[in-house]
């Protein structure tokens, strides 16, 4: 698929769903073996146009996710490229065990994209809200979690997925009019973290779009005179280890996440962290284990220390405390 500026702004305007969306169906022409089922999300997903274009290759059960999951196994089964996807809380937590059993235990590869994960859909409450999908799927094995940054992350995602051995989750987060992470095409590897900014001091691991926040952060660092380097850990199973082994020179690393500060990137990070003898403190930022109330998502990422500027308040009040 050919990228150009064009593109690249389209999709930040239009969001991580919508962009999906416009992604398969470009895989899907030339891909006669693939197929997206849908538990009734065609519009949430941006597949209007696939399933009005490529009929046959499209199958909508309707809302019964679990079904989704063995539809999709089933066609897996038969040498099928599937692609499944519904809103993050269905995609993951209400089909949990026929993930386990057919992607995880009996090996089946699908391609599945939650949508609106994180924080973003926080004005409809936590049964909308998916604190909970990476530490799930981190706990089966043979299945992929990634978390692209924006638009053109999302596509790099979808076609990485696709070519993948082992199923993947692909966690769309952030809304529409996303921030520009990436604005040129660029090599994306599953398992391959991606350093945005160079940094000795603190180290902040994060993905998704909360990575806009994060850069923002490290900018206001610079301004006290402490240097940030920002990782994007779009792949959270397998995590890349080289890339924490580095950032144990840092004086301190942050993990930031749209996600429960247990099971999410702060897990897995700190697990890497623990095998090395000598390593910095970490500061652990998502939602602090709990649900609270419905907000929208600027709120939301405030009232759990994510935007920019309690980042940076939090990280300071942690690096003074080990003064």
């Amino acid at each position: 698929m050919k990228i150009s500026e064009r593109d690249i702004k389209t999709w930040a305007s239009i969001g991580t769903r919508a962009t999906f969306g416009i992604a398969a169906l470009e895989v899907a022409k030339k891909n006669k073996d693939l197929i997206v089922v849908t538990s009734d999300v065609s519009t949430s997903a941006g597949l209007d146009r696939y399933r009005k274009t490529l009929p046959d290759q499209y199958l909508d059960v309707g809302i019964a996710e679990q079904n989704m999951i063995g539809i999709a196994a089933g066609l897996a089964s038969e040498n099928y490229k599937v692609v499944t996807t519904t809103f993050s809380p269905f995609q993951v937590l209400r089909c949990c065990e026929q993930i386990k059993m057919n992607l995880g235990y009996m090996h089946h590869k699908v391609c599945m994209v939650g949508l609106a994960s994180g924080l973003s859909l926080g004005s409809l409450g936590y049964s909308h809200c998916s604190i909970e999908d990476i530490g799930i799927l981190r706990s089966i094995p043979n299945i992929n979690i990634l978390s692209p940054a924006d638009g053109l992350e999302t596509v790099k995602a979808l076609d990485a997925a696709l070519l993948s051995e082992n199923s993947c989750y692909i966690r769309l987060t952030g809304v529409s009019n996303n921030q520009i992470i990436y604005n040129k095409d660029y090599n994306f590897e599953i398992g391959k973290s991606i350093k945005l900014r160079d940094g000795d001091d603190v180290t902040i691991f994060c993905n998704g779009a909360i990575i806009n926040e994060c850069l923002k952060a490290a900018e206001l660092f610079e301004k006290k005179n402490l240097s940030c380097g920002v990782v994007n850990m779009h792949t959270v199973k397998p995590i890349d280890i080289e890339a924490i082994k580095v950032s144990l020179k840092s004086k301190l690393i942050v993990t930031v996440e749209e996600h429960n500060i247990i099971g999410g990137l702060g897990s897995a990070v700190s697990e890497c962290v623990s095998k090395f003898s000598k390593s910095p403190p970490q500061l652990f930022l998502g939602v602090n284990d709990t649900y609270s109330k419905a907000g929208d998502y600027d709120f939301l990422k405030k009232k759990y220390g994510l935007n920019s500027e309690s980042i940076v308040a939090n990280a300071i009040k942690l690096l003074k405390d080990y003064e």
